[in-house]
C-alpha cells in the first residue's frame, strides 16, 4: 500500500492519532454532506437513469459495473464527472462509439468505456444536470451516472461496497468515507463485493519481463492478481505518464512489455511500447441485472 492508503485502511499508530486530530474537520465535512443531501432540490428528468455509486473513496469498481451492465442495452450514454483530463466543461466524448475527444480532454476513465461500448454515447461534465439535458438531446433512452449517488435526481441508486473499507468509519480526513456510513441505507440496490459481485482478472499479451505501470485508486487491490514482474512504477489516480522517465526504468530493467489497466491504456498509445494487460471484468449477480432491467422497462413505459 502507498502511504495515502496506510493512513485509510491500515493505520499505524500515530496515523491513528492524526485521525483523531482531525475528527473537527471531518464532523464538519460530514455534515455539510449531510446538509447539501438533505436541501437539494429533487429533479425528475422524464429518463431512466442508473446511478452507480460508492461511499468510500478509492476505486471499487464503478466503471467495470457500467461496462458489465450497460453492453446490454442500446441507445446508452454514460455520464462521468472526468477526473484527470485537462479541459472543463462539457465534452462530448463519443457518440455510438465514435469517440470525438482524446484523454487529454476526456480523461482517462471515459475514453476507457467510449472504446469498450460501441453501443454508447459518452459525456464528461461537472455539472451531471448540464450533462443529463445534453445526453437528451442526442435522443438516447437510458443514462448510466457514475457517481451520482449524491444527487436527488430521480434514478435507481446502486452501491458497490467493496469486501476492503476504510479502517475508521469517519469522514474525510479522518476516515476514508465521503458521507456517513449510514447512508448505505439510502441506496435502492446495496451490492457488496464478494457477494453480489466479483471481479475477475485476465492476463492479456504476457511477456517475460513485465514492468507494472499503473495509476489507478488502490493499486493494492492488483497484488492478488499480479504475475511475476521486473519492477512497479505505480503513480496516484489519473496521473498523466512522464515518457522519458518510464523509457528509463523499462530500459534499466531490461523490460519487455508493460503491464497495465484498461484504465491506462488511452494514456500509453503513443508510447510505442509493447503492453501487457491485466483485463478486469465485474461478474455480476443476475438478481441484480434483473433489477436493473426491471427498473429501466418499468421508467421507459
Amino acid at each position: 500500500m502507498r502511504g495515502i492508503e496506510h493512513y485509510f485502511y491500515a493505520p499505524s499508530f500515530w496515523q491513528k492519532a492524526l485521525a483523531i486530530i482531525l475528527l473537527p474537520i471531518s464532523a464538519l465535512y460530514c455534515g455539510i454532506a449531510t446538509l447539501k443531501r438533505g436541501f437539494a432540490k429533487y429533479e425528475d428528468f422524464g429518463i431512466p437513469i442508473i446511478s452507480v455509486g460508492n461511499l468510500v473513496i478509492g476505486g471499487s469498481g464503478k466503471s467495470p459495473f457500467i461496462l458489465e451492465v450497460a453492453k446490454e442495452y442500446s441507445k446508452v450514454c454514460i455520464i462521468l464527472r472526468g477526473y484527470g483530463r485537462k479541459s472543463k466543461g462539457l465534452k462530448v466524448v463519443s457518440v455510438n462509439g465514435e469517440i470525438l475527444e482524446d484523454s487529454n480532454n476526456a480523461g482517462d476513465e471515459a475514453i476507457m468505456i467510449a472504446k469498450a461500448l460501441k453501443n454508447a454515447s459518452v459525456i464528461v461534465c461537472e455539472n451531471r444536470k448540464k450533462a443529463i439535458l445534453e445526453a437528451k438531446k442526442m435522443g438516447v433512452d437510458i443514462i448510466f451516472l457514475d457517481d451520482g449517488f449524491r444527487f436527488n435526481f430521480k434514478k435507481l441508486n446502486i452501491v458497490l461496497q467493496p469486501k476492503l473499507e476504510p479502517y475508521f468509519n469517519f469522514c474525510i480526513p479522518s476516515g476514508g468515507y465521503r458521507e456517513r456510513k449510514a447512508a448505505y441505507k439510502k441506496a435502492d440496490i446495496l451490492i457488496k463485493e464478494g457477494v453480489d459481485y466479483k471481479r475477475e482478472v485476465k492476463l492479456v499479451n504476457p511477456t517475460k519481463k513485465m514492468l507494472l505501470l499503473t495509476a489507478i485508486a488502490n493499486p493494492s487491490r492488483l497484488d492478488e492478481y499480479l504475475p511475476d514482474v521486473v519492477g512497479k512504477i505505480v503513480l496516484k489516480d489519473h496521473s498523466y505518464f512522464d515518457k522519458a522517465k518510464i523509457l528509463e526504468e523499462y530500459t534499466r530493467l531490461e523490460a519487455t512489455s508493460l503491464l497495465v489497466t484498461q484504465k491506462d491504456i488511452p494514456k500509453l498509445e503513443s508510447f510505442g511500447l509493447p503492453l501487457s494487460v491485466l483485463q478486469l471484468e465485474m461478474i455480476i449477480s443476475p438478481e441484480v441485472k434483473q433489477s436493473i432491467r426491471g427498473y429501466i422497462a418499468n421508467t421507459l413505459s
